[in-house]
């Protein structure tokens, strides 16, 4: 692809250490393209990774994960994304794992990641860990994509609630990040509506955005501690983008910023200038 300055949607981002000063060990990344040449289509890639392990190995881990994603999707055509976003993933779990391996320091430093890829006016995602994709639309929020936790484990068989999630012992007990001893599977499940079936899931993917329509991608700092409807009051509340993630993050530190909090926030354009787009 070709890289572009100009985005085809509108972008928003802030990252913060929290209130505790902990090292920020989140790494994020918005990058344009168009497709080549011959194809002025654009895309808009995004890339929200949160780092894990000691002697800042963790910061190391999710600036390798963002990074070779964003190199990786950016040498592809993406005739098909799918494939191309799994591919990253895996490759940005191979640079992880090799960077690793060369470096006793950095022996089990791993990264979640959360990528939204926007070709045109459609969406595709791929995740690994407990960052999170949203889709604001039509007043309500939807997590886009399944936490890769024990807590989401036990969601799913019953054996705790939503309520007693939330303040689980285990909740940061992530089953499968970029850099894991085990295997990975990039999860390319995109959730749109209750009880959907995988392979539901995976057939969202290419979801086409309405206009108006805000994709957020954020690390556990945030979500850990504002419920969803929390978000999205914020984000109906008035004030620019930036204003709002300020507010989010800034709520999420008086709630006791355990963690490194990271937001992206796009959102597709008006009705204009998608009919312009697609004409």
């Amino acid at each position: 692809m070709i890289p572009s300055n100009q985005y085809h949607l509108d972008t928003a981002a802030i990252t913060d250490p929290g209130s505790r000063g902990r090292l920020n060990e989140d790494s994020y990344q918005i990058a344009s393209f168009t497709i080549s040449d011959n194809d002025d289509t654009p895309v808009l890639l995004t890339v929200v990774a949160d780092g894990i392990g000691g002697h800042k190995a963790g910061e190391v881990a999710s600036k390798i994960a963002v990074e070779t994603i964003i190199s990786t999707v950016a040498e592809s055509d993406v005739s098909d994304p799918q494939w191309v976003l799994k591919s990253a993933l895996l490759e940005a779990n191979h640079s992880i794992t090799s960077e690793a391996d060369e470096d006793d320091e950095r022996k089990g430093m791993g990264s979640t990641v959360a990528t939204a890829l926007i070709i045109d006016a459609a969406l595709y995602i791929a995740t690994l860990g407990d960052s999170r994709i949203y889709l604001i639309r039509d007043n309500t929020i939807r997590q886009l994509n399944i936490d890769h936790t024990w807590v989401q484990e036990a969601l799913d068989v019953g054996v705790i609630n939503s309520e007693e999630a939330r303040s689980h012992p285990r909740r940061h007990l992530i089953r499968s990040y970029l850099g894991s001893a085990d295997p990975i599977k990039p999860d390319l499940r995109l959730y749109i509506a209750n009880n959907e079936t995988l392979e539901q899931a995976k057939a969202n993917q290419g979801l086409p955005l309405l206009p108006k329509d805000l994709i957020l991608l954020c690390s556990d700092g945030l979500s850990d501690m504002l419920a969803d409807e929390e978000i999205l009051k914020i984000l109906q509340g008035g004030g620019t983008h930036d204003e709002q993630l300020q507010k989010l993050v800034d709520l999420a530190n008086l709630r006791g910023g355990h963690d490194n909090i990271t937001v992206v926030l796009l959102q597709s354009p008006g009705e204009e200038l998608f009919e312009d787009e697609n004409s």
